[in-house]
Order: C-alpha cells, then sequence, then structure tokens
C-alpha cells in the first residue's frame, strides 16, 4: 500500500486538468470584433491549475513561441476553473481555458479549441496504462484487466457529465459498468475471479482519470479485489507506480503531458498500451467568441 502520507486534494475541487481566464466586459462577437483585443477583455491572465502540469508548461512555452509578452500564466485549481467557466459562459462573457478532450465540458457547453499553426500542445495524445514491475507474475488477473482495459472519449464523458451534474463518482461509475456489461465483459475476458487480492491504483485530480480510476476500480472489485484508490500528485503518482508503493495507473497522458516524467521512470515501470486514444490539450474558448487561432491572441 501507499507509505506516503499525501495530501488529498478534493474531488469536488480539483475536477480537471485547465487553466482559466477570467474575462471583463462582454465575450459575444461583437464585443470581441469591437475596439478592445481578445487580451484586453480577459486581462492578458491564463490562470491555471498546479505549476508542474504539462499543460501549464506548454502554455508557458505558447506565451513564449507565439511572442505573447503581455501574457500571464498564473496557477488555480480545477474546481475554480470550472466555476470560472460556467459563469463567464452563463453571461456570454470572453474567457480561455487550457482544456483537454475527453472532458465533460465539452459535451456541456459549446467550446472550441484555438488552432496551434506551430504546433506548441502537440499532437493528439493517449492515456496509457502503467503498472510496476512484477505485477505480471504477482497478480496475473490484475494485470490483464488492466492490459485489457480501453475505452472511447465519448464513453469516458459519459461518466464525467454524471459527475458535473451532481451525481456521486462511485454512484456512476457502478451505473456506468451496469450499463455496459459487453464493453465490461471485454476487459475481464480470459481472467478468473480472485478472493480479495490487494491492489491500490493511484491518479491525479482530473475529471478523466477520476472517471477512469473508478470505473476499473468498480471492474476489479467485481472480480474478487481489494481495491483502494489514492489520489496524489503527478510526480508522486509515477514515482509510486516506478517504486511499487503502488501497483498500477491508467492516467499517463503520453506524448506530451507526462513526457518529461516518462523520460524519468520508463525503465521502472511496465507500459501496457493506451487506453484511451485522441486525447488532446490546447487553449479552448466558448464558440461565441470572434477568434479562431493563438495568433490571434496577440
Amino acid at each position: 500500500m501507499l507509505k506516503w502520507n499525501w495530501k488529498r486534494l478534493s474531488v469536488a475541487a480539483g475536477l480537471s486538468l485547465t487553466l482559466v481566464a477570467a474575462g471583463c466586459g462582454s465575450g459575444t462577437e461583437e464585443g470581441t470584433s469591437g475596439n478592445a483585443s481578445v487580451g484586453e477583455t480577459v486581462d492578458y491572465t491564463i490562470t491555471g491549475i498546479d505549476a508542474g502540469a504539462g499543460v501549464v508548461k506548454s502554455s508557458e512555452k505558447a506565451i513564449e513561441e507565439y511572442g505573447l509578452e503581455d501574457w500571464e500564466v498564473k496557477t488555480s485549481s480545477g474546481g475554480a476553473m470550472t466555476e470560472e467557466l460556467g459563469n463567464a459562459i452563463e453571461d456570454e462573457e470572453p474567457i480561455i481555458v487550457t482544456g483537454w478532450t475527453p472532458h465533460w465540458k465539452f459535451a456541456k457547453y459549446d467550446l472550441k479549441y484555438l488552432e496551434d499553426p506551430k504546433g506548441v500542445f502537440g499532437d493528439e495524445e493517449q492515456i496509457k496504462t502503467m503498472v510496476r514491475q512484477g505485477v505480471k507474475e504477482e497478480k496475473p488477473n490484475f494485470h490483464k484487466i488492466l492490459d485489457q482495459f480501453a475505452w472511447t472519449t465519448d464513453e469516458m464523458e459519459q461518466v464525467m457529465l454524471s459527475v458535473s451534474d451532481g451525481e456521486d463518482i462511485e454512484t456512476a461509475a457502478k451505473q456506468w459498468v451496469d450499463d455496459n456489461e459487453d464493453k465490461v465483459a471485454e476487459w475481464t475476458k480470459g481472467t478468473e475471479k480472485v478472493d480479495g487480492i490487494e491492489v491500490e491504483l493511484v491518479y491525479v485530480a482530473w475529471d478523466s482519470e477520476i472517471a477512469s480510476t473508478n470505473v476499473i476500480a468498480e471492474v476489479l472489485r467485481r472480480q474478487g479485489f481489494a481495491v483502494k484508490i489514492t489520489q496524489v500528485e503527478n510526480a508522486m503518482m509515477w514515482k509510486a507506480v516506478a517504486e511499487g508503493e503502488a501497483d498500477g495507473m491508467v492516467a499517463a497522458w503520453l506524448p506530451g503531458t507526462h513526457g518529461d516524467l516518462y523520460e524519468s521512470y520508463k525503465d521502472q515501470v511496465e507500459d501496457l498500451g493506451a487506453n484511451l486514444e485522441g486525447a488532446k490539450i490546447g487553449l479552448v474558448v466558448p464558440k461565441y467568441m470572434d477568434v479562431t487561432s493563438i495568433e490571434d491572441l496577440k
């Protein structure tokens, strides 16, 4: 089991991997195409989550690469981002977030990615599953279930949207598993039920990883495992699996977001491949904003 005394981040306060800029003034097409520049309407501020997150680093790099000298990236919580985003959209105010797919906000709001002609945020990513060395020999059924775990953006967003609408995450995960027996059967194919074998998964407080970790944990419990899930920060998630303090994670964003952590720990973990294809990060705005590219922020 995980030995460290982690400071838990609350699910209610940290449900996303995004940055948000608080708006000032109107965000309608008329407002953003008038005398005020996009930067002026949002006070040239992009507010982010934890400073070590890959999306924060990419945003800082975008400021440099696109010559946005007046812009600043500030850190914030994921909960604050979702609240600010919702408030801005309700009032049709301008706002810029660095978002990612999959995320429930794309199912709830009309949003668009800003074009990134310089490729600062990279191409589409995969969310991959990593386990500690030796787990295949010690816990073969657990290893095989995680190896076979794979789903789509739409499937993941069903769970995330339920949570954003007020459903408890454990309840939402159980309901999804009940409603998707055929998919779950693909994950458990060729495995046997066990009697209370203890396993631990670690994850970060992003909506996507809260959803995926709770869903696979529910599947494992129904297969007889005694499952513990532990919420930690990005670096600690990788360190826990690499050093054998946790058995695995389904939350590795590659090649970009967790690329530096992967390089640090790739020889100490087993890569089981992608559990979700087509993940993406970048700058996101409501569709009512008259801006299409990061270049337009100059």
